[in-house]
């Protein structure tokens, strides 16, 4: 029996509290064993719920759920589409503002598992990814079974089923959290993107902690300015149920946002960390005060100070910025009551999640291969400077930019590329519906020199490694855990580690 066959109710209960009444007894009686705005994931016995979008509607897709047998079909009228022609035995109804009411209605169907769980949301521009992914592992060390729930997928422990969004839509959130909760978990840790935030794609979720990384230009295709993009962040810390708001306040965003903190919002602690050089004054409002302790072959080391005592973290991570990383983690562990020792020794066990600075070497004969996710003009500076510190040879960077994506970084992305790398090869990454060749010339055109280009990816992380030397070190950038390549309406599978060893084994 699956969770949401435990959870059937009907249209009457779903709806109670909202000002939906339905005059139809058999509408108000009916009983519905799931709910789900995607008609690909529609049931037999569901509801499928059809929104107005920005560029479609919810209806335009209703011929999926008729197939799938939902006993219902319940749309948002918003004047462009018309009522829709359903078969007898499917039931219809128009509910005025229904996206307005996805959290609440995913909530209640689902049991409200949010309030069984304790939820902390990680948003940012970097490190959402590896701050979430250690913070659930640091968990787990300390005794408290943890979820997760972001990009790289979702699920209790090391086993994460895959997902194609960072955070998923509304509904999917609470049916992710509900499994969660019932296979055990007392904790999830989900990564909250800004597109996530804007679409109210975590309405309804009751948020213990809240954490923010850092802000770098990123998205703005979508969000049009930085203004909008860091607005859409700043609404995970406010009318979300926030007891415990980790800032990092040395970014200029965290600084921003901790002031409108504590000047005035319903959160109850304001817990602000910052990431300091060695004899620097850190900011006089930082709680937590991380000083970076160099890098090693094999990972940093960072020590601690501030309001909670005093201690030293020797981490498996690579690259100085995961000190930040780590830091932020410590601070959303300390937020959960864990004392600093504990949680340093926690985050002393833990290990940098795929794609994300990953370590990919087969002997010490070969260079230093690390596969990240850096997409951005501000992570590919951070992941080149780190890998530098790695090796003591020359930085080879392969790396594209997506398709259908913000353009005005690419140019940004090559400018950085051949400003950090000393031999710099221009590939595809995921061009989608664009044209490739367009893609590489957005980029070649802020090149500071000249770059190579080969357009076949596998092609360029086998000539750069083949060409570097054995104290050299190549980072692979851009696609991270990803296990396709998406050309035009094609997904093809491809892996950036893979790859990567398989290269390593020729050369050997």
């Amino acid at each position: 029996m699956t969770v949401s066959e435990r959870l059937a109710m009907s249209m009457a209960e779903l709806f109670a509290g909202t000002s939906m009444a339905f005059d139809d007894p058999a509408v108000r009686n009916l009983r519905v064993v799931d709910i789900t705005t995607n008609s690909r994931r529609a049931v037999a016995g569901g509801m499928f719920m059809a929104c107005a979008g920005r560029s479609s509607h919810g209806l335009d897709h209703v011929g999926a759920a008729i197939d799938a047998g939902v006993a219902i079909v319940a749309w948002e009228p918003d004047g462009s589409v018309a009522q829709p022609d359903l078969p007898a035995e499917i039931a219809g109804v128009a509910i005025p503002g229904l996206s307005n009411l996805l959290g609440g209605l995913a909530d209640r169907f689902f049991g409200c598992p949010s309030a069984k769980l304790a939820v902390t949301g990680v948003t940012g521009t970097n490190g959402k990814s590896t701050t979430a992914y250690i913070v659930a592992q640091a968990l787990s060390a300390l005794g408290q079974t943890s979820g997760y729930m972001g990009t790289l997928g979702f699920g209790v422990g090391e086993q994460l089923e895959p997902s194609t969004l960072t955070t998923p839509g509304c509904v999917e959130v609470h049916r992710r959290l509900r499994k969660m909760a019932d296979a055990g978990a007392r904790h999830v840790v989900m990564e909250v993107s800004s597109h996530a935030l804007d679409q109210e794609r975590v309405a309804g979720v009751r948020f213990e902690t809240a954490a923010l990384t850092n802000l770098s230009r990123d998205h703005l295709d979508y969000h049009g300015d930085m203004r909008s993009y860091a607005e859409a962040k700043a609404r995970l810390f406010f009318g979300t149920g926030v007891r415990t708001a980790v800032v990092n306040v040395g970014d200029a965003f965290g600084r921003d946002l901790a002031a409108r903190l504590d000047g005035g919002s319903d959160v109850a602690e304001l817990l602000s960390v910052a990431l300091v050089a060695t004899n620097s004054q850190p900011p006089e409002d930082a709680r937590l005060i991380g000083q970076l302790q160099g890098a090693r072959a094999n990972g940093i080391g960072v020590r601690f100070t501030g309001d909670f005592g005093e201690a030293v973290l020797r981490s498996s991570l690579l690259g100085t910025f995961n000190a930040e990383n780590l830091l932020v983690a410590a601070g959303i562990l300390l937020a959960h009551g864990f004392d600093l020792g504990r949680a340093v020794d926690a985050l002393g066990e833990c290990v940098a999640p795929p794609g994300r600075m990953e370590l990919i070497r087969e002997c010490d004969a070969q260079p230093v291969v690390v596969v990240d996710f850096a997409h951005s003009p501000a992570a590919l500076s951070k992941a080149l400077q780190a890998v530098r510190q790695h090796a003591s040879g020359e930085i080879w960077c392969v790396f594209g930019c997506g398709g259908d994506r913000d353009r005005g970084k690419r140019s940004e992305m090559g400018a950085v590329a051949t400003e950090f790398a000393d031999h710099v090869i221009v590939t595809d990454d995921n061009p989608r519906s664009e044209d490739p060749q367009s893609i590489v010339e957005d980029i070649l055109a802020g090149a500071s020199r000249q770059a190579e280009v080969i357009r076949d990816r596998g092609d360029a992380i086998r000539h750069a490694i083949r060409a570097a030397g054995a104290n050299d070190a190549v980072l692979i950038a851009g696609k991270g855990h990803e296990s396709v390549q998406l050309v035009g309406g094609e997904s093809i599978n491809f892996s950036d580690a893979r790859a990567a060893r398989d290269a390593l084994g020729r050369v050997a």
